[in-house]
């Protein structure tokens, strides 16, 4: 399939589809479905093999899988499909999940697998009424919770050499989508936490992206806003100070000095408002990562 198509499949949309006997019928969909018999028996057919699917079982399956449903020669069949794309659900699903479905599809072993009626997913979908009940949220979350499930401990396995990346990633996400100030509101701590990584690790890909620490970072903001608040207000030096963070005067006057090679005050005789030169103009602008 077209991957500049793939925005318009259906994604956690339910359907139903009805094969005639001896009719097939061939899932299409971007990223995977979960497929159950309502009624009816037939075969999943793919290049070299064919398996029977019974009423009440469950397909689970890829859209790379390159198959199809043939219904059985003395009845149809009545389905109901579900279709989950994960590289869609980045809000909710993390980069090594998504990059674990990506693989999964790509592997003829695992790019689809039936579970029998009898299996906990395929009597609980089948509870569920997926056919029957339309299109509700509720319906939708159930299904993509058994969707995950059906993958099972599999799932929740690390990838080697993926968990490092993952949080690279992350970060690198983060960075680029919130404003700088934002570093200012959270703890190295909370940083860590939101990219599923130990403060060790996360101190060294901060400082692979940004080229410099966290510490320096908050430092380098903070100097930032009171440079500018130094050149486009009338507020005191000691305001300057506070309003950018920091309690003491003579700290702030150290930082600014070791930044700028010279005093707040003097900085502003040159730069601000009175100062003769046009002000220190500024603008927002995301994190430069490399």
């Amino acid at each position: 399939m077209n991957k500049a198509n793939h925005l318009y499949e259906p994604h956690l949309v339910v359907c139903e589809v009805s094969v005639l006997p001896g009719g097939e019928w061939a899932p299409r969909s971007y990223g995977w479905s979960l497929i159950q018999v309502e009624s009816g028996t037939g075969y999943w057919l793919q290049a070299q093999s064919n398996t029977a699917l019974e009423t009440g079982a469950v397909l689970v399956v890829a859209g790379e899988a390159q198959g199809r449903i043939r219904a059985s020669q003395l009845n149809g069949m009545s389905l109901c499909a579900f279709n989950v794309v994960p590289s869609r659900l980045s809000g909710l699903i993390t980069l090594g999940e998504q990059d674990f479905f990506k693989q999964a599809a790509g592997r003829t072993e695992s790019a689809f697998q039936i579970l029998p009626p009898e299996n906990p997913i395929a009597a609980k979908m089948k509870e569920s009424g997926a056919g029957r009940n339309g299109e509700g949220l509720l319906l939708r979350l159930t299904l993509l919770q058994l969707f995950v499930e059906a993958f099972g401990k599999e799932l929740a396995q690390p990838v080697p050499g993926k968990e490092s990346a993952d949080a690279r990633e992350r970060l690198r996400d983060f960075l680029q989508k919130t404003p700088p100030d934002a570093l200012l509101e959270i703890s190295f701590s909370e940083l860590a936490q939101m990219t599923h990584c130990t403060p060790r690790h996360l101190s060294r890909i901060f400082y692979e992206l940004v080229g410099m620490s966290f510490r320096d970072k908050r430092a380098e903001i903070r100097l930032s806003h009171a440079r500018k608040l130094l050149a486009t207000s009338q507020c005191k030096v000691v305001e300057v100070a506070l309003e950018s963070g920091y309690k003491s005067l003579s700290l702030f006057n150290l930082m600014f000095a070791r930044r700028f090679g010279i005093s707040p005050g003097r900085w502003r005789q040159k730069h601000g408002l009175n100062g003769g030169t046009e002000p220190l103009r500024t603008k927002s602008r995301r994190f430069a990562v490399g």
